[in-house]
This record gives C-alpha cells, structure tokens and sequence, in this order.
C-alpha cells in the first residue's frame, strides 16, 4: 500500500495537477490539506473518475483537509474530537478514517502565526487535544498514522538555517515539545529520505526563489504507531512535484508499506 499526505494550497487551483500525479504515482491513500474550498466545491467526481473514494472536512475558503482512498474509505470521523475553537468555531482542520485496514488521520495543524499571538495558544491547545485523541489507536494493535501538515520542524535540522527563524513560530520549545508529547502517545516519525540534497525538507516559500535554493523546512511529517512502522518499505519527499508552474509551496510526502511483514 502506498500512503501519501500532501497540502496543496488549494485543490481547486491544483487539481489538474494533483490528478496527473495520483495517476503517476501510484498512491493508494492520499491525506491532503488546505484545500481552500467548501464540501460542495470539492471535486468527488473528478476523483471518483481516478478510482478514489473521498470524504471531506471543509468549510470555505481557508483551511480544509480530506483523504481520498481506492482501498476503501470507512468509520470517517470528520474534526477533531475535544478540539479546541478558534473565534467561536472548531476550524476543519482533521479527518480520519480506515482505509485497507490501516487507521489514518489527515490533519492540518494550526499555524501559529506569531509567539504573542492568540493563535499560537491556540496551535498548542489543538495539539494536546490530537494527543488526546489518537492515543487508543496509537497504543493499539492495528497499523496506525497521523500525516499532514504539522506546522511544526521537529528540530533545527529541519530547517534550512535555524538563525533565519529564531523568535519564530514552527521551532520553539513548545511546539517541539507538543510534537513529543504526540510521540509519546505511541508514535514515531517516519522519515522520508531526500531525492535530492542531503535534508528531506517538505514546504519552500514561494518568495526570494526559496525552491531553486532549497531554503525548506521538513514540516509536512507521517507519526506512525509500532505495527505501521513495522510495515514501512520506503518514505520519501517527491520533491519533483513541487517544480514547475502552479505548483503547491509543499511536495508530498510518499509512505509505501508491506503491510503482511
């Protein structure tokens, strides 16, 4: 089986492309984020053509996550249970499901925007409500992944230069420190190796020619329980899909598992 998670910065100005590389990739299961669309703009038909079933949690124009599965799409739990509100809503940030017999999450973690700000209390509220959420399928007996966009580097290696972002959001002690307090419910990071360069960086600005310099971080991550880990054959940053006109500031990252090892 071959899992992806892939934040496209809006599905509807990136499906064409999205579409060309679910037929070329040969991904069974696909956690995407910020699609940037309502439920009633998401593109079933178009997906159901390609042999994906999908379910999704979106609500407009920001935000939005959903999995799309030719493997079966069952049990959907749309939102994150006992998440916080951001301004008096509970923003579609979470999805999951079980597809081919592994449990996956699809999320899109808060930004934080700035340390003073009220949605970095917020970011960090969100993540202990996911530690909560997942730690019985974490601890359990089934294959079991959280992947998306963490808005999170795990370390200063994940990072092109930890000085550019000192003071900043995605790298403090307590987003890290919510990252391992997600860990510690029983998962591991699994991490993808770089097709190009020496570090698997994830999202790359779109500004001050950040992709060509390859001035990324490694934000885009896949939390794996033992018996997923366990079935991992390969992980990998599909950095090709970030090149060219109209692509996402993110490339997907690729999981592909054996899941009878």
């Amino acid at each position: 089986m071959r899992i992806a998670t892939y934040n496209v910065n809006s599905i509807t100005a990136r499906l064409p492309r999205l579409l060309a590389w679910l037929e070329s990739s040969g991904t069974d299961v696909l956690c995407v984020q910020e699609t940037k669309c309502s439920a009633e703009q998401f593109p079933h038909d178009e997906l159901r053509e390609l042999g994906y079933e999908s379910a999704v949690n979106a609500t407009g124009r920001w935000n939005g996550v959903a999995l799309l599965s030719k493997v079966g799409l069952e049990d959907v739990v749309t939102g994150l249970p006992g998440g916080p509100d951001y301004e008096g809503v509970q923003e579609p940030r979470a999805i999951s499901a079980t597809c081919g017999g592994v449990r996956v999450w699809s999320v899109y973690v808060p930004n934080g925007r700035e340390v003073e700000h009220d949605h970095y209390g917020y970011k960090l509220g969100w993540f202990r409500a996911l530690a909560a959420a997942v730690a019985e399928d974490a601890a359990g007996p089934r294959p079991f992944a959280v992947l998306g966009d963490f808005n999170v580097a795990p370390t200063d290696e994940d990072v092109y230069d930890p000085a550019v972002f000192a003071g900043a959001t995605h790298v403090t002690p307590a987003e890290r420190a919510a990252l391992e307090e997600l860990r510690a419910a029983g998962l591991s990071d699994v991490f993808p190796r770089a097709l190009k360069y020496d570090r698997p960086y994830t999202f790359w600005d779109y500004r001050m020619l950040a992709f060509p310099k390859n001035r990324g971080m490694r934000i885009d991550l896949v939390y794996g329980n033992e018996p997923f880990t366990k079935a991992v054959t390969d992980a990998f940053v599909d950095r090709e899909e970030r090149k060219g006109k109209g692509a996402s500031d993110h490339a997907p990252v690729v999981v592909d598992l054996d899941l009878d090892r």
